[in-house]
């Protein structure tokens, strides 16, 4: 049996958390508590694509807020 994360055939989406990290998430398996979806079904290649334009800032939301209130 394939691992679903490695397959390069199969359908994705991407999910994305509160603190606003994003992960590549295989169609066929449930959304995790605590993670909602933020592209639906597509290639692997087209949510890798989403991921890099969408989650610029790699930091935690509530860092972000915390280092924002010190500026």
């Amino acid at each position: 049996m394939t691992n679903p994360f490695d397959d390069p055939d199969a359908d994705y989406r991407v999910l994305a958390n509160d603190e606003g990290q994003h992960c590549l998430w295989p169609q066929e398996l449930d959304v995790p508590q605590g993670w909602s979806t933020v592209r639906g079904a597509g290639t692997r290649q087209e949510c890798l694509d989403f991921i890099t334009e969408n989650w610029t800032d790699l930091r935690p939301a509530s860092l972000t807020t915390a280092q924002d209130g010190l500026r």
